[in-house]
């Protein structure tokens, strides 16, 4: 640390050791409702422009950072949470979606 006598403790130093306090006497509750309150407060801040510049930026950093067998994982991982959670009725209506917007795609080419 640098707190050598007359030192002050650097901006890092004070971060970390705030956030070490912090997660000593909170729990998972209180970081679920800051969370929410922030992701409400930057809605409310920022436009749908926004939302796709930093969804952009963050596919290319993990694209960069990541092979088809991490893709191929997720996927996977992310059709069994789906298929758990959802009904036969759930994909018949995505069917339709995905029909109806290809259909459109095609009736503008």
């Amino acid at each position: 640390m640098s707190k050598d006598n007359n030192k002050k403790m650097t901006l890092e130093e004070a971060g970390r050791k705030g956030g070490e306090a912090t997660s000593k006497n909170h729990d998972k509750e209180f970081y679920q409702e800051i969370g929410r309150k922030g992701g409400e407060a930057t809605s409310e801040n920022h436009d749908k422009e926004f939302y796709q510049e930093i969804g952009q930026k963050g596919g290319e950093a993990t694209s960069e950072n990541h092979d088809k067998e991490f893709y191929q994982e997720i996927g996977k991982k992310g059709g069994e949470a789906t298929s758990e959670n959802h009904d036969k009725e759930f994909y018949q209506e995505i069917g339709e979606k995905g029909g109806e917007s290809r259909r459109k795609q095609n009736d503008n080419d």
